[in-house]
């Protein structure tokens, strides 16, 4: 019996043994953690999950609105390891020493990124916009600074991006023609006093006001995309004003407030993402996202790595930004509205649906869901501003972060505090 039982026992072990031995990829990948900083628009507990599945990694996702993340990295990169936000932030981190370069040999992908990301350009004909296009950003110098002269190191992984303008409420404001009638100055018509909300997003909310205050033709700027402190204060006094008559019915920091802002029907028009409006039309709110006339707000997502990670981490770092263009991602991320650096590698992800009318800017031939399983898009309904070449060829300023940058951030505080 003795030696039965040691037989058997001994079994057990080498059955416990061969079934280690069959998965050690996922027993080593989880003991390595990656803390990802950044806001609610790409860190979704449902692309978390598929990571951690996919990749065997445990993120820890840490979401905060826009200033607040960049504040906390530039401050404190030790506290993160990948950061996730837009193009805007990219001359601050990498001036502050908190994030550090990217080699392309280590990105999968890289090639089949589109000429948006690496010349600033969807097609050579297009609008270049003003401020920082992110080819002006993107890549790191001989000399350590960040240009548009290309080279095999990038200061961030180029991924989600998108042109941002404002919605509407179509049962409350009448529906206007896209890049005709539909006019940044709707933001400051008086017919909505009280009904309007800005995103509470200093490098933001920012150009929002400008585009509106210049549509309006209360001023003219020499350059939006580097603002004088002359033009900042006045463009300040104007946005006073209009506060002080209780114009702004508020001002969200975080998309799922903004859907909030519009269901309530505390706003009827607002600075609203592209997430934000499939939300509120989930809901059964009729947003309209303006195709403006004076062209969009641009914005690049970057995804950057720390200056202060290493070994095992930097190397689930590179694994996770390859699984961002792996496909899953893009496909996901489009039906929220945005689009990925290199979509024809989500195409297959996709039903053909769904790319006709996200990507080629068709009449939906079904009932489309958006990424919270609702329908946000209604058969017979065409993309708001057309297809993605067309959006993209209409930009009149990228998100940007100005010479004047720190004196804009007091003022824009001082409005909020008003």
């Amino acid at each position: 019996m003795k030696r039965r039982e040691f037989i058997e026992g001994s079994l057990k072990g080498m059955s416990g043994i061969l079934a280690y031995s069959k998965a050690p990829y996922i027993f080593s990948k989880t003991q390595t953690k990656l803390r990802v900083l950044g806001t609610h628009v790409t860190l979704q507990e449902e692309l978390k999950k598929r990571a951690m599945k996919d990749l065997g990694i445990d993120l820890i996702f840490e979401a905060k609105g826009s200033a607040a993340v960049l504040q906390k990295a530039a401050a404190s990169p030790e506290s993160f390891d990948l950061y996730e936000q837009w193009s805007g932030s990219i001359n601050i981190l990498w001036h502050a020493k908190a994030i550090q370069a990217i080699d392309t040999e280590r990105l999968k992908y890289w090639k089949e990124v589109n000429p948006l990301s690496k010349t600033g350009k969807i097609t050579p004909e297009a609008k270049m916009g003003l401020g920082d296009s992110p080819n002006k950003i993107i890549y790191v110098q001989k000399d350590g600074s960040i240009g548009a002269q290309a080279s095999d190191k990038i200061s961030f992984l180029p991924y989600v991006h998108n042109v941002d303008s404002f919605g509407y409420n179509t049962d409350l404001i009448p529906k206007g023609k896209e890049y005709d009638s539909e006019s940044w100055s709707w933001l400051l018509d008086e017919k909505y006093k009280g009904k309007v909300a800005l995103v509470n997003a200093p490098t933001i909310g920012i150009f929002d006001a400008a585009l509106a205050v210049q549509a309006k033709g209360l001023m003219n700027f020499k350059d939006m995309g580097n603002m004088s402190v002359k033009e900042i204060d006045q463009l300040f006094s104007i946005l006073m004003e209009y506060k002080r008559k209780g114009h702004f019915a508020g001002f969200w920091t975080s998309v799922p407030q903004s859907a909030e802002f519009m269901v309530q029907k505390r706003v009827w028009i607002q600075s609203m993402f592209s997430p934000g409006v499939s939300m509120s039309r989930g809901q059964g709110i009729p947003v309209t996202y303006a195709s403006p006339k004076e062209g969009y707000r641009a914005w690049h997502g970057v995804m950057c790595m720390s200056s202060q990670i290493k070994d095992k981490a930097k190397d689930a770092a590179y694994e996770y930004m390859n699984w961002w263009l792996s496909g899953y991602p893009g496909a996901f991320i489009a039906r929220q509205g945005y689009y990925i650096s290199n979509p024809e590698r989500s195409r297959s992800l996709m039903t053909k649906e769904e790319w006709d009318y996200w990507y080629e800017g068709k009449p939906a031939r079904n009932d489309l869901k958006g990424t919270d399983g609702k329908v946000s898009v209604k058969a017979g309904e065409i993309r708001d501003g057309g297809s993605y070449v067309k959006r993209f060829s209409n930009i009149a300023v990228w998100n940007t972060v100005m010479d004047n940058y720190d004196y804009s951030l007091d003022k824009w505080y001082e409005f909020l505090n008003s």
